[in-house]
């Protein structure tokens, strides 16, 4: 009973049906005709313009995205744990050349107009200090916790009052807009580019660099070349993307993995680090807790020395989920 990561899951079927019927020759790159309805389909879904540039990968994604908002003398606000600063390997400052990440604070991962001030208010005007020149977040953050549309109003605010743009890492937005219960655009606000993620929610390796600016869309397609990431039959990323879009199909396998996670967050009691908001869970367990659950059958990982991480995927079953609260529970 595998609880590691939703990187873990398997493909789902209508994406093997939806690459079997893409494996018919088009047009390579980005010309075929599944790579060109993208712009459509993401358009329909957040009801506004779109541009998608997609990727293999989430890193390459976010990295793809950013290097459009940041001169590599400049800098990115995020949070101190997130994605792009813990586990990206130094790609953001690879595809931005040399751009900075400046770190913040905030509860559950996720960043306030207060934290990203804070850091703001140590940076001097002068050409002796990096500037920023955005603010990254990310939805569901790295504990699971999701951003409201308030919330991203107000953190919107501040870009703007700063000139910043506003970059969201939606590796798990579909688990974040499932667990809000809103649509698509309401989840993700009013960002200027957002890394929507299919891979975690079944996809075999897709990402999407939505952008709500034809001109950075335009910037990111020759950064996506001149870094390697141009697969050369990309309807392979396409097609798997359509399938998970059509009918929402990406919205109700994140609502599954909610359910997963919110079926062992019951049983977690006072040992829950923080109510999901996603289908992630955090418990403090110690290490003989751990290991007993291990010997039980149950994989997961070690968040840090008091803390496991469980998360749930779309294909996670619900007796696992409810096994493994009962295991929680009996602690």
């Amino acid at each position: 009973m595998q609880f590691l990561s939703d990187n873990a899951a398997r493909v789902h079927p209508k994406v093997w049906e939806a690459l079997r019927r893409a494996d018919e020759p088009d047009k390579p790159y980005d010309g075929d005709a599944l790579s060109q309805r993208l712009d459509e389909a993401f358009s329909a879904l957040f009801g506004r313009e779109c541009h998608a540039v997609w990727a293999n990968t989430g890193t390459a994604a976010n990295c793809l995205a950013l290097a459009t908002m940041v001169d590599p003398h400049g800098g990115v606000i995020c949070h101190r744990e997130a994605h792009i600063e813990m586990d990206e390997g130094g790609a953001p400052g690879f595809f931005l050349h040399g751009a900075k990440l400046l770190l913040a604070e905030g509860a559950g991962a996720k960043l306030t107009p207060q934290s990203a001030e804070a850091v703001l208010a140590g940076i001097t005007r002068g050409i002796h200090q990096v500037q920023a020149h955005a603010i990254s977040i990310t939805q569901a953050s790295e504990y699971g916790q999701s951003y409201t549309l308030a919330e991203l109003l107000a953190i919107k605010a501040l870009a703007d009052e700063y000139g910043l743009a506003l970059h969201m890492d939606g590796a798990r937005f579909a688990n974040a807009a499932a667990h809000l219960g809103c649509s698509a655009a309401e989840a993700a606000g009013p960002v200027d580019a957002l890394s929507f993620g299919f891979t975690k929610n079944g996809a075999l390796g897709a990402e999407a660099a939505v952008f709500f600016d034809p001109a950075r869309a335009d910037l990111a397609r020759w950064r996506r070349k001149r870094a390697g990431h141009l697969n050369s039959k990309g309807r392979f990323i396409a097609a798997q993307i359509l399938a998970l879009l059509e009918g929402d199909l990406w919205l109700e396998l994140a609502a599954h993995a909610n359910a997963c996670a919110a079926e062992i967050a019951a049983m977690a009691g006072e040992k829950l680090r923080f109510t999901p908001q996603a289908n992630e869970v955090f418990v403090a367990l110690t290490e003989r807790e751990r290991a007993q659950l291990r010997a039980r059958g149950f994989a997961f990982y070690d968040w840090d020395d008091a803390t496991a991480r469980f998360v749930c995927s779309w294909d996670t079953r619900l007796e696992d989920a409810a096994a493994l609260a009962r295991a929680l529970g009996s602690l």
